[in-house]
């Protein structure tokens, strides 16, 4: 079914790449997104979702119309994929258009991925997420406080963010445990336990202890026991030096600058918080896995999605590798954003509902959507 969907909606895909040039070079942002929406498209779900899918483009050409170069969008509802498409470019300079199988950066996103990892190596007892870290990573230093995987996966061990140009960073390490050197030194920012401090260095050093624990290399694991089983195919790290078939090429946007190739970086420090590379489509199936028991057992899930708390009882609104929150229109969402060199993402999980959108873009800087319009085209899907 889904396959129909990407071929009948070629006249769409090729309207939407020559909305997305004429937007880059400035001169979109008075054309009517629906120029770009497809006719054919809703056909293919007998009309179900018309409705919802010719919201889908808009917001999709809207979003290409303020500069994106390229994006792609995935909507899964009761675990099957509905709608999936991809729009502008994923090269700029070869003319490659996005398809929904293009691999783009999903920073932070890969979080969620990592977090996954973790509760299955609690449920076979090979983490305590209650025990010292150094159980686990015995070269990491004693900070005085005691950290745990249950914080770290949380937010709240202490352990701070980047600093300076380290986003940008494009030395390559060969194994986990050597990235931890950046800030296995560094003071915390607070005691383990007593604040909510965002950080990717966090899930880094979780990523160690899922390496130890598990006995394999972090993402020799990552492949074996998620990407694979889930049929993620599109799902991997982000080697530099690696020939990586459908890979989007990366762009930002400056102040007061045209746009520009993305620096190059190297995100070999921090494959768990935010290294790898994934499709809309795989995002929106893994989101989809984990609705219900199945893949993952029903205490592994409330252990992703049940808010933790600081040592004086205040609820974070993030669990494990996922935020707890409530849509603008007030439904209950787990979500997660993810900002990388190049690269943005956006996953919302709507258990109630059982519906998933994933949307992924080569671009970053000030012109990128915001949340709420993310919201917008998994609700609309939900008023079939």
């Amino acid at each position: 079914m889904q396959r129909k969907i990407f071929r009948s909606s070629f006249l769409g895909r090729a309207l939407a790449v020559a909305l997305s040039l004429a937007g880059i070079l400035g001169i979109s942002r008075n054309l009517p997104a629906q120029q770009a929406a497809p006719q054919t498209t809703a056909a293919a779900h007998g009309g179900g979702y018309a409705e919802a899918e010719q919201h889908a483009w808009a917001v999709a050409n809207e979003l290409l119309g303020r500069g994106i170069p390229g994006l792609a969008v995935a909507l899964a509802v009761d675990g099957q994929i509905v709608f999936s498409e991809g729009f502008g470019y994923a090269d700029l300079e070869e003319r490659v258009p996005v398809w929904p199988t293009t691999k783009f950066r999903i920073g932070s996103v890969s979080k969620p991925l990592t977090a996954v990892a973790l509760v299955q190596l609690v449920d076979q007892g090979k983490i305590d997420l209650d025990a010292p870290v150094q159980t686990y990573v015995p070269t990491f230093p004693d900070k005085g406080g005691k950290i745990t995987p249950r914080l770290l996966a949380g937010h709240l061990a202490g352990i701070r963010h980047y600093q300076g140009d380290e986003f940008l960073m494009s030395r390559h390490f060969d194994n986990v445990m050597d990235g931890l050197k950046i800030f296995e030194n560094d003071p915390l920012v607070a005691p383990p336990g007593t604040k909510f401090n965002y950080s990717s260095y966090g899930f880094n050093l979780l990523g160690a202890v899922i390496q130890s624990a598990s006995g394999q290399e972090l993402l020799a694991y990552m492949h074996q026991h998620v990407f694979g089983p889930l049929g993620l195919r599109s799902t991997t790290e982000d080697q530099p030096a690696e020939i990586i078939e459908q890979r989007a090429r990366c762009y930002t946007h400056l102040k007061d600058k045209p746009l520009l190739n993305a620096p190059f970086v190297d995100n070999s420090y921090k494959w768990a918080g935010g290294g790898f590379l994934s499709s809309a489509e795989d995002l929106a199936r893994f989101g989809s896995a984990l609705l219900r028991p199945g893949f993952l057992k029903p205490e592994s899930l409330r252990l992703l999605f049940t808010s933790q708390k600081t040592l004086d009882g205040k609820e974070t609104g993030y669990g494990m590798g996922w935020s707890i929150r409530k849509s603008k229109s007030g439904q209950r969402i787990y979500e997660h954003s993810g900002g990388s060199a190049g690269g943005s993402s956006q996953l919302i999980l709507y258990p109630d509902t059982h519906v998933v959108v994933a949307m992924v873009c080569n671009f970053e800087g000030d012109d990128g959507w915001k949340l709420e319009d993310i919201e917008s085209l998994a609700e609309a899907f939900e008023k079939k």
